[in-house]
């Protein structure tokens, strides 16, 4: 016989009938590699510390005013962050849902309708300021062709009654009283006495005067609602020009009075010229 080869493991003889090896094995298996592979729970996993969690609890909320200051710097934000558009919520007065763009035409709608009326109130301003400055204009040219002190006094009431079509006018100069001639002539005591308030502050006064204040402007006039005076002062006082109106809101506290103080500071250059 030859020599032996190697022994397979088919001819290798088994165990059979081993007690209590088979069990075991069955229940406790041997950790495989991918079990034995598997890190720990914890591991690679981001821990916060307490200092963390404190830190981001107390960072502060932002408030609307800050949102609104930085969309004001930041116009482009929403063209920048169009995903922004699906979690804004904007209502119709109707109570229906509608669009951005659409929210944004009906707000410029809106501002274009209040600048066209801004607009319209300029422009009828400008219209009734360029006639009042021709009105004005005409009666200074008329005041300067008087060559006495009653010329004056009718290119002044002439001028308030037909062309500034104002209800009542009156033109009072301080001196001795008399009955000669057609301008008014009080004393400036009596002026004091009756509306030395408004004469005080030798400022244009305007607005709802008094019943013996307007019943001393203008005498013969009916009811008055409201007035505009100009203290005539040059130095001293020389008197008044005052117009009125029965319409108590005509001639208001916060209303314009240069034309009239500029056709006072002609009359009071005349007089001493005319007297």
């Amino acid at each position: 016989m030859g020599r032996p080869g190697p022994t397979r493991d088919n001819d290798r003889p088994h165990r059979i009938g081993v007690r209590g090896h088979d069990k075991n094995l069955r229940r406790h298996p041997p950790p495989s590699k991918a079990r034995r592979a598997q890190p720990p729970a914890d591991q690679g996993r981001y821990i916060m510390s307490n200092d963390q969690a404190e830190a981001i609890a107390t960072v502060p909320e932002l408030s609307e005013e800050q949102v609104r200051d930085y969309l004001k710097q930041n116009g482009d934000f929403l063209q920048r962050n169009p995903d922004m558009l699906d979690h804004l919520h904007i209502s119709h007065a109707s109570g229906s849902a509608i669009s951005l763009v659409e929210k944004q035409v009906s707000v410029l709608r809106e501002r274009n309708i209040d600048m066209r009326h801004r607009l319209n109130t300029l422009t009828a301003n400008a219209r009734d300021n360029d006639l009042l400055y021709e009105q004005t204009r005409q009666l200074i040219l008329a005041l300067l062709e008087a060559r006495s002190v009653d010329a004056l006094y009718t290119a002044f009431m002439d001028a308030m009654k037909n062309r500034f079509k104002v209800d009542y006018a009156s033109m009072i100069l301080f001196g001795e009283a008399t009955d000669e001639g057609q301008c008014r002539m009080e004393s400036a005591e009596k002026a004091r006495i009756e509306i030395g308030a408004l004469l005080k502050g030798r400022k244009p006064v305007c607005g709802v005067l008094r019943k013996d204040e307007l019943a001393f402007l203008f005498p013969d006039a009916g009811e008055v609602g409201s007035a505009a005076l100009v203290a005539l002062t040059h130095g001293e006082e020389l008197g008044l020009i005052a117009v009125g109106s029965a319409d108590a809101n005509r001639y208001s506290g916060n209303m314009g009075t240069l034309f009239l103080t500029h056709v006072a500071d002609v009359i009071v250059r005349l007089l001493p010229r005319l007297g």
